[in-house]
């Protein structure tokens, strides 16, 4: 399967304005015994807050990854004496409630499951991704239990998966209504087809389901415009009353890029906890929770005549394991849309 753009394709790094730029990030790369592996943490956590957490062991880098309802993070410390005293200061100290696991820069070997001959595992890419403060992955794989007999061999069965919140027609249609006047370019989404290239933005793991853009001159074009706006839009715009950080709100937010920084870009408000907003980047497709004084102002419909910049995709036979692929370009083509969200395109990956 192919994941690199062709000559003709522009790379990610090169898609992105002022305000949104992605350079080409490698794997963290953390020395044998140097970092620490931290897990048991909070979904809505930050990698701010990661390294805050270890601030007292020299932290350097840090790799958040969250699989479905489990978070845990690789955390460079960048020599073996940080990381013996973090383990014996940190693991099973109670942190937001939960009892913190720290140890050594060991991954687990991966579990043999009765699922092996299920559905093909995208393989891990050389790049890590950056994910946002809280990843929504609102997606189960339903695969029913059955008990197992140690004398029988059991056949293993098919997996199916659940389509995600946020994929599903009925919360996009409330989303693209309240920040869009127009939607006649949503008609145009069922006439694509045929081999492209889609830079993906977010994932929900170990499912087939993922946001991406679809590489074409338009989009560039849309890139530059929206992110150029912005850019200069971003300090004159006033940051949101508390009163107003309702669901539906249009505003400005910063999202989180991982390595690449950080960019300030459109959200709309899905939730509100207390002080915290749960929050839609409509142009990467991904949640996060924010605090909401970070909130600023972006009603007014000029910063939303151009389109969100990514779609829902669905692999035909693969599955994303791993959020790693993240930021990579993935070439194939579309093959139609799902037939129970027909909003939501089929891709199938060159192999």
């Amino acid at each position: 399967m192919s994941r690199n753009s062709s000559d003709s394709q522009p790379s990610a790094a090169n898609l992105f304005g002022k305000n949104g730029a992605l350079a080409e990030q490698k794997s963290p790369g953390f020395k044998k015994g140097e970092a620490v592996y931290v897990g048991n943490l909070p979904l809505d956590i930050s990698e701010e807050e990661i390294l805050c957490l270890l601030k007292d062991f020299n932290p350097l880098h840090v790799h958040k990854i969250q699989n479905g309802c489990k978070c845990f993070a690789f955390v460079d410390l960048g020599s073996a004496q940080d990381v013996a005293l973090a383990i014996q200061e940190l693991n099973g100290k109670p942190f937001h409630k939960r009892k913190l696991f720290v140890n050594t820069n060991k991954r687990p070997p991966k579990r043999i499951s009765d699922m092996a001959k299920g559905p093909e595992e995208l393989p891990v890419s050389q790049q890590a991704s950056g994910e946002g403060i809280a990843q929504t992955a609102a997606c189960a794989q339903l695969t029913p239990k059955a008990s197992v007999d140690p004398c029988k061999t059991e056949k293993p069965s098919a997996a199916s998966f659940a389509v995600p919140m946020e994929m599903r027609g009925s919360f996009l249609v409330l989303l693209l209504r309240e920040c869009f006047q127009d939607l006649s370019w949503l008609a145009l989404m069922h006439s694509i087809h045929g081999e492209v290239g889609l830079l993906v933005t977010s994932i929900v793991p170990q499912t087939p389901f993922f946001w991406a853009m679809h590489i074409t001159e338009t989009l560039h074009q849309n890139m530059q415009a929206l992110f150029s706006s912005l850019a200069e839009a971003e300090e004159q715009q006033p940051y949101l009353d508390e009163s107003a950080v309702q669901r539906g709100a249009r505003c400005l937010a910063e999202y989180h890029l991982g390595a690449y920084g950080r960019a300030w870009n459109r959200c709309w408000v899905l939730d509100r906890v207390n002080t915290w907003a749960v929050v839609m980047f409509i142009d990467f497709g991904q949640s996060a929770t924010i605090p909401v004084q970070s909130l600023r102002s972006l009603d007014s419909d000029d910063f939303w005549t151009i389109p969100p910049l990514t779609q829902p995709f669905m692999l035909e036979k693969d599955i994303l394991s791993s959020c790693e692929v993240v930021h990579q370009i993935l070439k194939g083509k579309i093959t139609g849309a799902l037939t129970l969200e027909p909003h939501i395109l089929k891709f199938e990956l060159f192999q």
